[in-house]
C-alpha cells in the first residue's frame, strides 16, 4: 500500500458528511475508518480486477491517489460499498415495466432489491395500457399507469435504503400515451409520489406540432391504435404551467436521446435514472464518477497533460467497477456486462472557470467549458479503445451496426449530480455554478458562523477588498452583485446560480451536451421567483433547439411548502399592540390563516408534521404539531411535549417577542439536531433570513435548508441529497 503520503486536509463539512454517510461503523454506530482507510478500501476493491496484470500494484496506488487527493471521486455507492459484503457499486438503473401483472410486480420486486443496495431506478410506464381500456384475461378494465406508479412509490417508501441513500425513482410517460394529462398533473399535489421525479418523454413530432398549434395522436401502447387526439400547444402549455408551479414534470427529449443510442440493435431508450443524466436500456446500470476540474488549473490555464492522465485512469477504474460489482439481480448483471457503459463526469467546473477568470454566464466561459468537456471525451474514448485491445470490446459491439472504433464501453461520459461527493471535494457540484458565495450558518445559542467560499476569500484578500463587514453584507444580500466594494469583473465571475439568467444556464447545458457528453446532463435551470410561465416555455424551447436531451426548471421558492388553506379575505384586526398600562397585547387573528406544512423526522425516524400559520404580511403567528403516532402509548409523552412547546412558541409569536430571542431559547433547549426545539429554531431562522415567503424547503435529516440544483434537492449543511 501507499506509505508516507502527504496528508490530505478535508474541510469540517467533508468530515461531517463522511462520518454521517460513508465511513464504515461498528455496532454502536461509531466510525471505524477515516478518509485514508476509506480510500484504500475502495482502491483495493476496484484494483483487484487487474491483479493478473503486471501493472496491478501501480494501478492500485494510482486509484488510491486520485481519490485521496480529490482529483476524482466515484459515485456514493462505490465509496460506501466497495470492499464490503454488500459490494453494490452502481448508482442508477433502468427497469422495464411490462404490460402484465407479472411484469409490473416483478419490476416492483426488482426495484426494491435495487433500492435496498443503494441504487436509484428509472421506470417508463409508457408500455402500460391506459385506464379504462379492456383487459381480456379478466374481462375487466385497466387502472392505468398512475395507479401502478403509486404502488411503486409505496414500495420505495417502505424500503428507504437503510438510511444511507433514500429511495429515488424517475417515472416517465410518453407524451403520446392516452393518460398523459393525468400524468402531467400527478405531482401538482406535492404530497403525492414523493419518491418519484416525473418527466414527460417528448418527441420531435410533438414539439413541431406544439410550435404549429396542431393536434397530435394519442396511441394505446397495447394495440398500437390511435385512440384520441389532443392539441399539442395546449398540452405543452399544461406542462409549462405545472413546471412553473413546482418544477414537475420535467421534460425528456426522447428522440434526441435515441439518435445518440450507441447500441440501437439492443433496443430504444425509454427512461432515465432519477436525475435524468443517464439514458439506459432496460436492465442497464451505470457506474459513475466525477473529475474535480478545479484541481487542474495552473496559472489560469487547464493542465491538460495531468487532466488527460486522470481521465484515462478514471476510465480504467470505472470499467473495473463493472467487473467487481455485485449486482442486485442477474438480469442487470447480464445487460451491464453486455454494454459496459460508464459515466465519467465532472464537478468543480465553476471552480475551474473562476481560476481562469471567466464568468460562467459568458460566451468565453461556455467555450472554455465545452473545450474541456470535449477533451475529456476524446481522452476517454482513446482509453476505452486501448482497453478494448487489452481486454476486448463490450460484448454487444457489432461493427456492422456500431460505426465507431471497437472500444471497451458503449458509453463513456455524462454529467451527473455530485451533491454529497462535491461537499467532500469542497467544490461546486457537477456543471452547476455555486449556489451561494457567503452564507451564515446558525449554531447553538444563536451564534452566527460566517462561511465564505474559499476562492472568493482568496481573491478578496489578494485584491484587497476583503472585510468582515463586506462578507456579512454579501451574506445578507445573498449575492455579490451590486456591492460597490467588489470590482465588477469579480462580481461577474462570482455570479451564483440565481444571479445567472435562465438562458445562460441552458446555453451552458447545450454547449456541454453537444461537445463531449455521450448520455445527458443533470442540471437545474434556475428561475427567479418572479419568472413567468412564458419564461419556462422559452427555456424548454431553447433547450430543445440546442440539442439538450432533457431539462429541469426550478422557479425559486416554488417547492418550499404546501399551502393548506387559502389566505384570509379579511385583514387581521389592527388593534394597538401596546395597552394603556404599557403591556404587550396579544394580536387578534382572523378565523382563516394561510399555512404551510412541513414533514420532519425525529431522532428515531418517527414522522412529525409541523404546520405554521401566517398573517397577511407572511409573519408566522402560530405553530402546530401533528403526530401520526398519537395513539402509541410509548410516544404519548413526546406528543405532549411537542404540543406544549408549539403552544408556547405560538404564544410568543402572537405577543411579538423578537424572533431572535425565541430562536435563542429554542437553541438552548436543543439536545439533538433532530429534536423539536432545534427543528422549530431552524424554521424560524430560515424566516429571518428572508427565504422564499418566510421558509425554505427543510432537510429531513438536519432541518437545514434544501437547495434545488442538478435536478435534485440537496442540503449543504449535512450532505443529505434526495438523489445521491
Amino acid at each position: 500500500m501507499t506509505r508516507d503520503i502527504p496528508k490530505m486536509e478535508l474541510t469540517k463539512t467533508a468530515e461531517t458528511v463522511l462520518r454521517r454517510r460513508y465511513y464504515l461503523k461498528d455496532r454502536n454506530g461509531n466510525p471505524i475508518e477515516n478518509w485514508e482507510s476509506l480510500c484504500h478500501r475502495v482502491a483495493d476493491a476496484v484494483a483487484v480486477v487487474d491483479r493478473e496484470y503486471p501493472e496491478y500494484e501501480e494501478l492500485r496506488d494510482s486509484f488510491f491517489n486520485m481519490i485521496y487527493y480529490l482529483d476524482f471521486l466515484p459515485n456514493s455507492p462505490c465509496l460506501m460499498n466497495a470492499g464490503t459484503d454488500l459490494g453494490q457499486l452502481s448508482a442508477c438503473f433502468v427497469l422495464p415495466v411490462e404490460d402484465s401483472m407479472d411484469g409490473i410486480f416483478s419490476s416492483i420486486r426488482n426495484g426494491a432489491l435495487v433500492h435496498k443496495t443503494g441504487g436509484g431506478t428509472g421506470y417508463s410506464f409508457s408500455r402500460l395500457r391506459p385506464k379504462n381500456s379492456a383487459v381480456r384475461s379478466t374481462q375487466g378494465v385497466a387502472s392505468g399507469p398512475l395507479s401502478f406508479a403509486a404502488v411503486f412509490d409505496a414500495a420505495t417508501e417502505t424500503i428507504k435504503q437503510g438510511g444511507k441513500r433514500r429511495g429515488a425513482n424517475m417515472g416517465v410517460l410518453r407524451v403520446d400515451h392516452p393518460d398523459i394529462m393525468d400524468f402531467i398533473h400527478a405531482k401538482q399535489d406535492q404530497n403525492r409520489f414523493t419518491n418519484f421525479n416525473f418527466s414527460v418523454a417528448i418527441t420531435d413530432k410533438f414539439m413541431e406540432a406544439a410550435k404549429a398549434g396542431q393536434d397530435y395522436d394519442l396511441i394505446d401502447p397495447s394495440t398500437g391504435e390511435v385512440v384520441d387526439t389532443l392539441n399539442a400547444a395546449e398540452v405543452f402549455d399544461t406542462i409549462v404551467n405545472l413546471a412553473w408551479h413546482n418544477g414537475e414534470p420535467g421534460v425528456l427529449f426522447i428522440d434526441a436521446a435515441n439518435r445518440a443510442n450507441t447500441t440501437p440493435q439492443l433496443g430504444e431508450f425509454e427512461a432515465t435514472n432519477p436525475c435524468g443524466e443517464q439514458w439506459l436500456l432496460p436492465y442497464e446500470s451505470c457506474n459513475l464518477g466525477s473529475i474535480n476540474l478545479g484541481r487542474y488549473v495552473k496559472d489560469g490555464v487547464v493542465d491538460r497533460e495531468r487532466l488527460g492522465r486522470t481521465v484515462r485512469l478514471a476510465v480504467r477504474f470505472l470499467d473495473n467497477v463493472i467487473d467487481c460489482n455485485r449486482f442486485p439481480i442477474p438480469e442487470i448483471a447480464e445487460m451491464t456486462q453486455k454494454t459496459r457503459k460508464v459515466g465519467l463526469g465532472i464537478m468543480g467546473m465553476h471552480d475551474m472557470l473562476i481560476q481562469m477568470r471567466l464568468p460562467y454566464a459568458s460566451e468565453e466561459g461556455r467555450a472554455a467549458s465545452a473545450d474541456v468537456m470535449r477533451f475529456i471525451r476524446e481522452e476517454a474514448e482513446q482509453a476505452s479503445i486501448e482497453l478494448a485491445e487489452l481486454k476486448g470490446p463490450f460484448p454487444a459491439y457489432d461493427p456492422q451496426v456500431n460505426k465507431y472504433p471497437a472500444r471497451r464501453n458503449a458509453a463513456l461520459t455524462s454529467i451527473q449530480p455530485t451533491g454529497t461527493v462535491s461537499m467532500i471535494a469542497d467544490c461546486a457540484s457537477g456543471c452547476e455554478p455555486y449556489f451561494s458565495i457567503v452564507m451564515v450558518k446558525h449554531v447553538m445559542d444563536g451564534d452566527r458562523l460566517l462561511m465564505v467560499n474559499k476562492l472568493f476569500e482568496q481573491v478578496a484578500r489578494a485584491e484587497g477588498f476583503y472585510s468582515e463587514e463586506l462578507m456579512n453584507e454579501v451574506a445578507e444580500s445573498g449575492t455579490v452583485i451590486g456591492h460597490k466594494d467588489i470590482p465588477e469583473e469579480w462580481q461577474e465571475i462570482f455570479r451564483t446560480a440565481q444571479d445567472i439568467p435562465p438562458e445562460d444556464h441552458i446555453r451552458m447545458q447545450g454547449a456541454l451536451q453537444t461537445n463531449g457528453v455521450d448520455s445527458s446532463i443533470s442540471k437545474t435551470i434556475n428561475l427567479p421567483s418572479t419568472a413567468t410561465r412564458e419564461d419556462v416555455r422559452l427555456s424548454y424551447l431553447l433547450g430543445y433547439e440546442l440539442g439538450c436531451k432533457g431539462l429541469t426548471v426550478y422557479r425559486d421558492g416554488s417547492r418550499d411548502a404546501q399551502v393548506l388553506n387559502t389566505a384570509a379575505k379579511e385583514k387581521e384586526d389592527q388593534t394597538a399592540t401596546v395597552s394603556t398600562q404599557g403591556l404587550i397585547r396579544k394580536k387578534t387573528l382572523p378565523d382563516v390563516l394561510s399555512a404551510k406544512r412541513y414533514r420532519l423526522k425525529d431522532a428515531n425516524e418517527n414522522t412529525i408534521y409541523i404546520i405554521v400559520c401566517f398573517d397577511d404580511n407572511e409573519n408566522p403567528m402560530e405553530v402546530f404539531a401533528k403526530f401520526p403516532f398519537d395513539n402509541r402509548v410509548d410516544l404519548k409523552d413526546k406528543s405532549t411535549m411537542w404540543t406544549t412547546t408549539c403552544r408556547l412558541v405560538s404564544l410568543a409569536l402572537r405577543y411579538q417577542i423578537p424572533m431572535d430571542e425565541i430562536i435563542k431559547q429554542l437553541d438552548r433547549s436543543s439536545g439533538h439536531m433532530l429534536d423539536l426545539p432545534a427543528q422549530l429554531g431552524k424554521l424560524l431562522k430560515s424566516f429571518m433570513a428572508g427565504t422564499h415567503h418566510g421558509f425554505a424547503s427543510i432537510c429531513p435529516e438536519c432541518s437545514g435548508k434544501l437547495v434545488f440544483e442538478e435536478g435534485c434537492e440537496t442540503c449543504h449543511d449535512c450532505g443529505y441529497s434526495k438523489c445521491s
